[in-house]
């Protein structure tokens, strides 16, 4: 389903309006948050559309665990997980987005009516990724990570983590352009968590206004129930919303456009307070 040529991102968040939600379903058993939860079907496309009813823009499907040292699967694996879950949410009418770093779960996805597809090796890790989401002519999310899953979390270092990022998304959006991808196409995730310092990560949320200036496209910030919540909390995994709004509402003030989340109905309540919050602020500017 191409998105067609279009002069500005639909994904950018505009002034009255909070920033878009993509409620996360992992259709896996070991993903960090809620592996195994959802890794029936019916069990996923169940919770898929309660998200969808609660307000989520996107319902983010993934069949692969990309948390710390995660094992990589088969693609047959993948497709068998994430397939059915797709087809049947975008039937019940949800707007789906895949994650995936393997160009055929991205191409059978889409074909199965995915709108949007979020890898985490930035359109890399598969030579024939590229190829694919231009020809698929859907949305794509390009996150930065240092390293893999499997050890991004091995020593990772940085001089300058907001200039690494940077300069990788100079790269990438390069790539993309090349291959036939819209530059209105593609939003932006500084990846919080993957192959990232404790520091890393306050410093890139601190600053994130710097990434959305330096290429004036959507940025998507994923920090729900993340570890670096648990390190300054001690919060566990499954009490870290508190902590995930409050960030979530920095982000947006300083002009994140989307947010990654696990508990939409909740997050949509500190999304709106972050909304009247921004606008008052850049509508007096």
């Amino acid at each position: 389903m191409p998105s067609g040529h279009k002069e500005v991102s639909s994904w950018l968040r505009q002034a009255g309006k909070p920033a878009w939600m993509m409620g996360v379903l992992n259709c896996t058993p070991d993903s960090f948050s809620d592996g195994g939860q959802f890794f029936n079907v019916d069990k996923a496309v169940q919770h898929g559309i309660q998200m969808h009813k609660a307000g989520a823009s996107l319902i983010d499907v993934g069949g692969e665990s990309t948390r710390p040292r995660a094992a990589f699967i088969s693609i047959e694996e993948e497709l068998k997980r994430v397939i059915p879950v797709v087809q049947t949410l975008v039937e019940a009418g949800c707007s789906v987005s895949i994650d995936t770093r393997k160009s055929e779960v991205m191409r059978q996805a889409v074909e199965a009516g995915a709108c949007m597809i979020n890898d985490v090796t930035a359109l890399s890790f598969d030579e024939h990724s590229l190829s694919t989401a231009a020809k698929m002519g859907v949305d794509v999310c390009l996150m930065h990570m240092q390293g893999t899953p499997k050890s991004m979390q091995e020593n990772p270092c940085y001089e300058d983590v907001m200039q690494a990022v940077i300069g990788y998304f100079e790269a990438r959006i390069e790539a993309c352009l090349q291959a036939g991808i819209q530059q209105t196409s593609i939003i932006l995730d500084p990846g919080i968590g993957f192959g990232k310092r404790h520091q890393d990560n306050l410093h890139l949320i601190m600053h994130i206004d710097v990434l959305k200036k330096y290429f004036n496209l959507p940025v998507l910030l994923g920090v729900s129930r993340k570890s670096l919540i648990g390190t300054i909390t001690g919060a566990v995994v499954e009490d870290r919303e508190f902590e995930t709004g409050i960030l979530n509402a920095f982000g947006i003030y300083l002009g994140v456009d989307g947010v990654r989340i696990h508990n939409v109905a909740l997050q949509k309540r500190a999304n709106m307070m972050a909304m009247a919050l921004s606008d008052a602020r850049y509508g007096e500017e």
